[in-house]
């Protein structure tokens, strides 16, 4: 268990992104043969208990939402009120409405909002939801022309809460993430630092961020690091983690998938607090999970596999909501 930032609460390395658990449609591979036909909301909240039960029986005590996840927020809380587990944390997101009404075919999934009301309907939401369990609010997918980092009443809004104990964040995307994640580290009210956390992408595909992360956990942010297996390409069946591949290689010779290999290369950085799984199955959450066994491998030098981040982030951009 580690402390989330400077003096916040402990939580385990390895947390559980509940994104493919929360709404019927996502980008991750291989969703059809997660979940099969039955796309019906109560069956994902069976599949979601099944895989927080599972989770927190293997010690995960680190558990994250977003207002944007569907159904994500009501399934924890739902298995919250039925576990009353006493040491989880939970973190959840603002800043995209979720507007699929649960169709997997929707033209639109969800619409992307900065602005103070915004904040203020969800921030409302999730708290009706998970109360005292949330711990970390980040703004979701902060970027610099989003407005939402120079929106002087909004940094009044959060610093209110902030005051009250709840710690901010951010979370990032795209091949800008380090330029965010520093304009925000400037941002101070009160004489405080705005924000004390960021949930920022970093893979073997894609590990442009790192010195951004490095700057940020330096000065106290807890850094959790989401897509560490890429939406599913550094897995056995995605495009870099197949068994021919060098990572799929790189895991059968240390006895894992590649997926835990991945995650373990997360986990391994110095400045990273939490990983988070992805996971949709209990199967693949185990799988992830054997990341934390591999303390004997050279996990800071894994066979090179980075890409342009350019070439990175528009090949996620094309990935289609399955």
């Amino acid at each position: 268990m580690v402390p989330l930032g400077r003096a916040g609460p402990p939580v385990s390395r390895i947390g559980l992104g509940m994104a493919a658990l929360g709404r019927p449609a996502y980008i991750t591979t291989g969703r059809a043969d997660d979940f099969g036909e039955d796309r019906s909301e109560d069956a994902f909240r069976r599949r979601s208990w099944e895989v927080l039960d599972a989770a927190y029986a293997a010690g995960v005590r680190y558990f994250d939402c977003a207002r944007s996840y569907g159904s994500a927020e009501a399934f924890v809380a739902g298995w919250l009120a039925r576990a009353d587990p006493p040491d989880v944390v939970v973190g959840s997101k603002w800043g995209y409405t979720y507007v699929g009404a649960w169709d997997p075919a929707a033209a639109v999934h969800e619409v992307k909002d900065h602005s103070l009301a915004t904040f203020e309907r969800q921030h409302a939401e999730t708290v009706a939801l998970l109360g005292s369990h949330l711990r970390l609010y980040q703004v979701h997918s902060a970027t610099l022309d989003s407005g939402v980092l120079d929106n002087r009443p909004l940094h009044e809004a959060l610093a209110r809460q902030r005051d009250l104990g709840l710690l901010l964040g951010i979370s990032t995307s795209g091949p800008a993430q380090a330029a965010t994640i520093r304009r925000a580290l400037e941002i101070r009210w009160g004489g405080e630092s705005l924000f004390g956390a960021v949930q920022a992408t970093w893979n073997l595909l894609e590990p442009s961020v790192e010195p951004a992360l490095i700057a940020v956990a330096e000065a106290g942010w807890a850094v959790i690091v989401k897509e560490a297996v890429a939406n599913g390409r550094l897995t056995a069946r995605g495009d870099a983690g197949a068994p021919a591949t060098p990572l799929g290689e790189a895991a059968a010779g240390a006895g894992v998938g590649p997926d835990a290999l991945a995650i373990a290369a997360a986990l391994a950085r110095p400045w990273a607090t939490v990983v988070l799984s992805g996971a949709a199955t209990v199967d693949q959450l185990q799988s992830n999970l054997r990341a934390e066994v591999l303390t004997e491998l050279d996990l800071l030098d894994l066979p090179g596999l980075a890409e342009a981040p350019a070439d990175y982030w528009a090949s996620r951009s094309s990935r289609p909501w399955q």
